[in-house]
């Protein structure tokens, strides 16, 4: 599990030496989860080669999470793999006003009943 959490971590983690090492464990089969906090994300969207190299990182997890992240963060994610891959359907599910961003910059998008209502929907 890695995660990326400030400044520090987003320089080693989204590097190209790192893509390198991300890969080397992709043909050992080592399975890898990637957790990515709101702060990191506003370093990664910085600079586009940080933000293609935690795409082609994500991209190889079997879980990603963002987590304490803005609703226009989660749109950003969402805008960043379509960007990556115009062939990728995206789903995004939410169940708050706070989802909506998100919901709607994807192509498919759920709004669940939650604890926020239907603020989602």
């Amino acid at each position: 599990m890695f995660r990326i959490k400030d400044r520090d971590s987003v320089l080693d983690l989204c590097s190209e030496t790192f893509v390198q090492k991300n890969e080397a464990m992709v043909q050992a089969k080592i399975k890898r989860a990637l957790i990515v906090e709101a702060i990191a994300l506003t370093h990664i969207t910085e600079r586009s080669d940080l933000e293609m190299n935690f795409i082609r990182v994500s991209k190889t997890c079997e879980t990603v999470i963002c987590c304490r992240v803005s609703p226009k963060q989660k749109a950003d994610v969402v805008r960043m793999i379509k960007k990556d891959d115009e062939s990728a359907l995206i789903l995004a599910i939410g169940d708050g006003a706070n989802d909506v961003s998100m919901i709607n910059e994807a192509h498919v998008g759920i709004g669940l009943y939650g604890n926020e209502g239907f603020s989602a929907i």
